[in-house]
């Protein structure tokens, strides 16, 4: 019998600490408890595969055929297509657009009405950046206080989270309105010093997207020492966290690794992101990555490379074959691994206290995995999103 709406799944629980055989319950989109005894309500009974928190992709372009640059109807599909991957809660990504035109598009997203997993905020990879990177030359601007300003309010009723360079003239004086009610702020494409770094830090900058990529390592002006830079100053405090890419060519496991065991003191400081480009989750061939040209991907899973100069162009991760890697090349298990791409994720985000962990009175996004990690259900807000047939 169904009793006020609560269903419980059983199966093997990867809780906050340990994996449990048992009962996960949950009503009105919320898990209302977490238990070894069969409730008094309809059970799905899940066998021996897994439920593990959702999943939370803070840095994705696109996913299949649909690009979050191409609009509002892509991004209703990606939003439609992500839980098959066991995403429940992500942030669109936006390449730079020219100023006026970014405030206007990003305006129209914003207001987009989506169904499936949910869009936690709007990332804007740009246009405050040093390095361009795969972005086009659209993404360098100076500093401007009115951009950032029109931004924050196109992004409304979302939050507009900005990837900065720390080493961008001007940037100090706008980092803590970019800051400001507790958003994140990230830095990436930087050759910024450790005092450029420090500084960004101390205004605000908490957070370190697709780290060691388009992060360049200084030059070397004595011979024998070696030098420091952004990569150093991010590793040595402990109030930033950190992401990367895990495909297997834009970090070495070596380098997350060493990610892990710098942030050891900071809880929640490492998370994982695909970085996705149209084309994730397919067949290798040749897709369009709108106005910076074409991509192309060497095999199922591969990085993004342009067609133009072979240079990486996001990847074709997903965040399935992300935790996949994370287990594989991290020597990680499971309850460490599933905390890379959900709790840690919500932790940057601010909402690790309703997200990321299958505890009572946390949101009811949760995925059922297979013994290979495979997903096989996603259920976001307590309703079911994909199930593999």
């Amino acid at each position: 019998m169904q009793r006020n709406n609560q269903i419980a799944f059983k199966g093997i629980i990867i809780s906050d600490s340990e994996v449990v055989k048992g009962y996960l319950t949950t009503s009105g989109g919320k898990i209302i408890d977490i238990g070894e005894s069969p409730p008094g309500c309809d059970v799905i009974d899940l066998g021996e595969s897994y439920i593990t928190p959702g999943f939370i992709d803070l840095h994705i372009h696109g996913i299949h055929r649909m690009l979050v640059d191409n609009g509002a109807e892509d991004l209703k599909e990606i939003c439609k297509i992500l839980p098959q991957y066991g995403v429940t809660g992500f942030l669109p990504t936006l390449a730079p657009r020219p100023k006026g035109e970014d405030a206007e598009f990003l305006s129209e997203l914003s207001k987009t009405e989506t169904e499936g997993t949910e869009v936690l905020g709007f990332h804007l990879e740009g246009p405050f950046l040093k390095i361009t990177g795969a972005l086009g030359a659209g993404a360098i601007s100076g500093a401007d206080e009115g951009r950032v300003h029109a931004l924050i309010h196109a992004a409304k009723p979302h939050k507009a989270i900005f990837s900065i360079s720390p080493d961008v003239d001007g940037i100090e004086k706008l980092l803590p309105l970019m800051a400001a009610n507790g958003t994140p702020v990230f830095m990436t494409h930087t050759a910024a010093t450790v005092e450029q770094t420090q500084l960004a830090i101390e205004l605000g900058v908490r957070h370190a997207t697709h780290f060691y990529d388009v992060f360049p390592c200084p030059s070397v002006s004595e011979p024998g020492v070696r030098p420091c830079g952004a990569v150093e100053a991010i590793l040595a405090d402990e109030r930033v966290s950190v992401d990367f890419i895990l495909d297997g060519v834009h970090v070495d496991p070596v380098a997350a690794k060493m990610s892990l065991i710098s942030k050891r003191k900071g809880p929640g400081k490492v998370c994982l992101v695909t970085d996705a480009n149209v084309g994730a989750g397919l067949e290798p061939g040749q897709f369009s990555f709108g106005n910076l040209g074409d991509i192309c991907f060497a095999y199922k899973g591969a990085p993004a490379r342009s067609v133009k100069d072979n240079t990486l162009a996001g990847s074709g991760l997903t965040m399935d074959r992300a935790l996949k890697n994370a287990v594989k090349w991290l020597d990680l298990d499971l309850v460490q691994a599933s905390k890379l791409v959900s709790h840690h994720p919500a932790q940057v985000l601010g909402l690790g206290d309703k997200k990321g962990l299958l505890k009572e009175g946390y949101d009811a996004d949760f995925v059922v995995l297979d013994e290979n990690l495979d997903v096989l259900r996603t259920w976001i807000n307590g309703k079911c999103f994909f199930e593999r047939k």
